[in-house]
């Protein structure tokens, strides 16, 4: 059986690499802002780099918001995309889709401790969900970001850069990762495997 995983449209520019990624792993990808298609996917990708408002508005427009909402099939939020489930972001007092509780919080910087956060580090794994079959403790995971959700009750994975935020969440179907599995190597690729097998 071909596993399909439809892509929803939030104007990233890191589209072209996810498909790969999953097409690798032997998925089939369409990437669309048609809410009939995302409906009716068997898996649905929630991807995301640049601002929460641009990707809001984008959502907005394409009549995607409940759509979303309402997803009962896995789904998957990458980076910007995971920041978007919660209720509102930091980041331009956006109001997010507001599947999870809470606020996505800045990233404040330090003296060699840049922000954004860019680069590679270490996941800290506190569940035995099967997101998490075959990442450990001792895997790392590659991030570009500014904005972060705080460790809270769907929190699978952790990561300390000064704070300790989420990396990983997952609450009934919706799941998320503030790295890109897409660029982690063979971590990003189980996590995307495991995806996969839910």
């Amino acid at each position: 059986m071909t596993l399909e995983v439809v892509i929803a449209d939030t104007g990233g520019a890191n589209v072209a690499s996810l498909r790969f990624a999953f097409e690798r792993l032997g998925a089939l990808t369409e990437v669309t802002s048609d809410g009939a298609t995302i409906a009716s996917a068997e898996r649905v990708v929630l991807p995301g780099v640049g601002a929460a408002g641009y990707a809001m508005r984008q959502l907005r427009e394409a009549g995607l918001i409940n759509v979303i909402k309402t997803l009962t099939q896995p789904v998957l939020g990458i980076c910007l995309g995971m920041q978007l489930l919660y209720q509102e972001s930091e980041e331009g007092r956006t109001k997010c889709l507001g599947v999870l509780p809470g606020t996505v919080r800045r990233i404040h910087g330090a003296p060699g401790r840049p922000v954004p956060h860019m680069g590679w580090n270490q996941l800290l794994p506190s569940s035995g969900d099967s997101l998490l079959e075959g990442i450990t403790n001792q895997s790392y995971a590659y991030f570009v970001h500014t904005y972060a959700v705080p460790v809270n009750g769907e929190t699978l994975a952790e990561t300390q850069y000064g704070v300790r935020f989420s990396a990983l969440i997952r609450q009934r179907n919706f799941c998320g990762a503030q790295f890109h599995p897409e660029r982690s190597g063979e971590t990003g690729a189980r996590l995307l495997r495991n995806f996969l097998s839910l």
